[in-house]
């Protein structure tokens, strides 16, 4: 059974007839109008908890009679996003895929909350043969950057370069490198490996800490020390939600600009003169490699 909470949460109970499913198989019959699919987006997303605020993850993992789940559901975004003129610069085109540089601020496919004014949006203005390419909502779209994030991405533009690309991307045989504006002094070489999840205390951020947490690879290439700063060129063997931002502020260096994980103001004494926050992380996208 369920009810609707508020607009957008369902609370549903699991019933005998579900006892023992996994729990995507359990909410796909309990949460109407959504198929399974879309209910995994979902628990992967971080939307569906248990009333006391557990945060249910595994889309497998099996469910108890009488277990009360709260389900966020998003509300519905058009699933053809239309071209609009949109300022976007095409670093490279063939007849395969085009190469993009996404400004910062810059959503990269529609979804809750955004609608439009998304790269989507603006790569079906600005190429023409687009439409459709491995999916209407996403059409092009093998992989993302934060909408904080500015830099390079590779769009598909026929669909075996979409199923390639994304093939690469997930077998992680793509090279991704960013350039990091990051507090204090960083040394070259250094590798992280700490898995990356969902912060259990704030949906919005991810954290070393999850309980359920995926293998994450972060190395330091280059720096260039500055006045307490340091510009690190820093390559990613993985493509976790706000990977760098998270292993960066882990060894005590966060991203200048990016208040979500400490970066948002310089560490004293004394911060220095010849730094002003900017308004957003600053860690572009320089270079993937195919």
């Amino acid at each position: 059974m369920s009810h609707r909470d508020t607009a957008d949460r369902l609370t549903v109970r699991v019933g005998a007839d579900q006892a023992g499913l996994r729990l995507d198989q359990a909410l796909t019959a309990l949460v109407p109008g959504h198929s399974r699919s879309q209910i995994q987006r979902l628990i992967r997303d971080g939307l569906v908890r248990t009333v006391d605020g557990r945060e249910l993850v595994r889309p497998s993992e099996p469910v108890a009679e009488d277990l009360v789940v709260e389900v966020e559901v998003p509300p519905p975004t058009d699933a053809t996003p239309l071209p609009q003129d949109l300022p976007l610069t095409l670093l490279y085109e063939d007849a395969d895929l085009v190469v993009v540089d996404k400004p910062a601020g810059m959503v990269v496919h529609p979804g809750a909350g955004h609608a439009d004014g998304t790269l989507v949006n603006a790569l079906l203005h600005h190429v023409d043969d687009l439409q459709g390419v491995g999916g209407q909502a996403r059409p092009g779209i093998v992989h993302r950057l934060d909408r904080g994030t500015s830099g390079v991405m590779v769009v598909a533009k026929t669909d075996l370069a979409h199923t390639e690309l994304s093939r690469q991307f997930h077998d992680r045989e793509v090279d991704k490198e960013y350039f990091a504006l990051v507090w204090g002094v960083v040394r070259a070489g250094r590798r992280i490996e700490e898995p990356i999840g969902r912060d259990p205390g704030n949906r919005q951020k991810m954290s070393t800490r999850a309980r359920r947490a995926r293998t994450a690879v972060t190395r330091i290439t280059r720096v260039e020390p500055l006045r307490g700063v340091t510009l690190a060129q820093v390559a990613i063997a993985t493509g976790r939600t706000h990977q760098i931002r998270v292993h960066l502020s882990g060894i005590g260096h966060p991203v200048v600009g990016d208040a979500l994980y400490g970066g948002g103001h310089p560490p004293p004494p004394p911060p220095p003169r010849a730094v002003a926050p900017p308004e957003r992380p600053f860690p572009p996208a320089a270079r993937p490699s195919f």
